[in-house]
């Protein structure tokens, strides 16, 4: 896919070519018409990184284009990164020039924003990072105010902490997220604010408990938990997990059981079929299972939680992969039918789009 070309005047044009080609995508299935929630045009992506180009002295931002992937696209400003980002790219830019510490073996910046206004820079080198490269650094970090932290192979080298504290208003509450540098984090924090606004609405009213698989820092989890008696939240990597035990900690949620599992083992276990050391301290029989929540990666759901899925009244799908969305809707056809159906935009001038949808027990 080639680097996006951003022309903000031509926005509403391009997001709506992607909600027409959705729903044509699912027609079949008779969906309502489809909420849309738009992006800011500008300035609304919280997660970026370049390679660092060096040329003599110089020192340069730079992103590679697949069509081209030899050529080095230098990168003076960047329109879709979060505004506090573009503030800081040339302050930081003009301080690793400055310094043979910390430019040199530098081939990569990471940059992590929050709506509440914390920032993190993460410095990739070829080079082992010794006492003096951390001395700089936080010289470096204090002067920017950031957070830093420095990575080369196998080592990862922390000055404060390797985490930022998002903070944002939802339905009233004051919701907190850790934010642990190099796991998943939504990239459009506008747009993410919209989806747990969607996801909370549709989940009103239906009642009972909740499952959720793919949990992952608890994104969903703090949004949904007060809607539902109980919440069994299930997610795979560990670094996700210690997160969203934080979360939940950090908002004051207590109806929620957290487990470090696959979707599979899941399955497995509230069948019966198996044991999970792991579940001992859970009450798997007291729970009264209304309603799924899965929010998968864009393989989509596999054929054992497509056949668990089938098993539940509601299932609340959010998907970054409208493809593998359709083909488990239809997996599904025969059980349940489309609800109630939104769009995100996440990912502004890409073909790609988030999609949500409520299905229903037939």
């Amino acid at each position: 896919m080639p680097l996006p070309r951003i022309d903000s005047t031509n926005y509403a044009t391009q997001l709506a070519g992607k909600v027409e080609q959705f729903k044509c995508d699912f027609a079949p299935f008779a969906i309502p018409e489809p909420e849309v929630f738009s992006s800011a045009p500008e300035h609304y992506r919280l997660r970026a990184e370049f390679r660092i180009w060096h040329q003599g002295d110089e020192l340069d931002y730079a992103m590679f284009d697949p069509e081209n992937p030899k050529q080095p696209v230098m990168v003076e400003d960047f329109p879709i990164a979060a505004a506090s980002i573009c503030a800081l790219m040339p302050r930081l830019k003009a301080r690793l020039r400055g310094s043979q510490t910390l430019r040199g073996g530098l081939f990569q910046v990471e940059f992590l924003a929050t709506l509440s206004g914390e920032l993190m820079v993460t410095l990739v080198y070829h080079r082992r990072l010794g006492e003096g490269w951390e001395l700089a650094a936080r010289d470096l970090a204090s002067d920017l105010q950031v957070q830093v932290i420095g990575r080369s192979r196998g080592q990862k080298v922390v000055l404060d902490r390797d985490w930022l504290l998002e903070e944002f208003e939802l339905n009233g509450r004051r919701l907190r997220y850790q934010q642990i540098e190099g796991s998943f984090t939504q990239p459009n924090g506008g747009v993410n604010r919209q989806m747990l606004g969607w996801a909370c609405a549709r989940a009103a009213g239906l009642g009972g408990d909740l499952l959720e698989l793919y949990c992952g820092n608890g994104n969903f989890t703090i949004a949904l938990a007060p809607l539902f008696g109980r919440v069994l939240a299930t997610e795979v990597s560990k670094t996700s997990v210690r997160a969203a035990e934080y979360n939940l900690a950090a908002n004051n949620v207590d109806n929620v059981a957290l487990v470090r599992a696959s979707s599979e083992e899941i399955a497995d276990a509230l069948a019966g079929r198996t044991v999970l050391k792991r579940m001992k301290d859970i009450d798997l029989a007291g729970f009264r299972f209304s309603t799924l929540f899965v929010d998968p990666p864009r393989s989509g759901l596999d054929a054992t939680t497509l056949e668990f899925a089938a098993g539940f009244d509601h299932i609340l799908y959010i998907s970054c992969n409208p493809q593998t969305l359709r083909e488990n809707v239809a997996a599904l056809q025969a059980t349940h039918a489309v609800s109630a159906a939104a769009v995100f935009d996440q990912f502004p001038y890409t073909h790609h789009l988030e999609c949500g949808l409520l299905l229903t027990r037939r």
